[in-house]
């Protein structure tokens, strides 16, 4: 059965609105369709732009999973599209500018958006850095008190942090930078960023990227800050029980024991007020960021 939904300019066609997507919790896909239309306001600028890869479920959360960067040739041509190279070749991502693009998305059971740190308009230099808090065990509270211990390093060094939780496990701290650098230098001094919180924190933190060699530490995850690599997108669902979204938080959140990595849901981010208001306008120099962190040749 097929019915329309009118967004913008478009008016999209939608298919099975009562699949269920997520077999425990019941939520079905018209849910998805019906949130993707209702989140586009908060969500599209942390979007825009932005080569896209789709997570997508056909079937539901416990049937097979679909990673998906190229755009279908049958996406309508209202869809934008950017041309980002690779190794081998050439990549053609979606971009997810208008709400009509996040309605059509769903309708295609795409559960998680995964995003680039740049944009179109300069793909090879990223304008965020994002840090992954990875936990290895279930204690949060440590994970907490890294996220703090990390907004303290960024604030001294004059970068301005948000958090946001993943919807699975951990929590991403990502600040906004002036896209004047290549992902290789922003990798590095994320990697330098990591390197000072691990010496503070040899317990509690690892940059080992091998699981077996991080022990009970938390994986300071550097790694969503090279090119073509991604991380889950503000506002986006996640394919676990309960339909978690990664959520962005104020920070005087973190401080609160309550705090769940997964324990918001669609819902709340409708009625939340968005906590990243004006996360665009707080880019920063990384250059003077480096030199601040003791940076050679910075």
């Amino acid at each position: 059965m097929t019915d329309t939904v009118k967004a913008g300019a478009q008016t999209i066609t939608v298919s099975n609105r009562g699949k269920v997507l997520f077999p425990d919790d019941g939520v079905t896909k018209g849910d998805l369709i019906s949130y993707a239309l209702a989140i586009a306001p908060k969500m599209l600028p942390y979007l825009k732009n932005r080569p896209l890869t789709m997570e997508r479920y056909p079937d539901g959360i416990g049937k097979q999973r679909v990673f998906q960067k190229n755009a279908p040739e049958y996406f309508p041509s209202w869809i934008s599209r950017a041309e980002v190279g690779k190794k081998d070749g050439i990549v053609t991502h979606p971009l997810a500018n208008d709400a009509a693009t996040l309605v059509y998305l769903a309708n295609q059971a795409v559960l998680t958006h995964h995003i680039w740190n740049s944009t179109t308009r300069t793909p090879m230099n990223p304008d965020q850095i994002v840090f992954d808090l990875d936990p290895s065990t279930e204690n949060f509270a440590e994970v907490r008190t890294v996220a703090r211990g990390l907004k303290d390093l960024l604030d001294d060094i004059g970068l301005v942090p948000f958090v946001k939780t993943t919807g699975s496990r951990g929590l991403h701290v990502v600040t906004p930078i002036r896209p004047a650098w290549p992902y290789e230098r922003i990798y590095g001094f994320a990697e330098a960023v990591g390197e000072r919180l691990v010496r503070e924190h040899p317990k509690l933190l690892t940059l080992e990227f091998l699981k077996a060699k991080r022990n009970d530490r938390i994986f300071f995850d550097i790694n969503r800050n090279a090119y073509a690599q991604t991380a889950v997108a503000p506002f986006t669902v996640r394919a676990r029980e309960g339909a978690p979204v990664a959520l962005p938080i104020d920070w005087d959140e973190v401080g609160k024991r309550s705090l769940r990595s997964d324990g918001y849901g669609m819902r709340d981010a409708l009625e939340r007020p968005d906590a990243w208001s004006g996360f665009r306008g707080k880019a920063r120099s990384v250059a003077k960021a480096a030199r601040a962190l003791g940076l050679a040749g910075a």
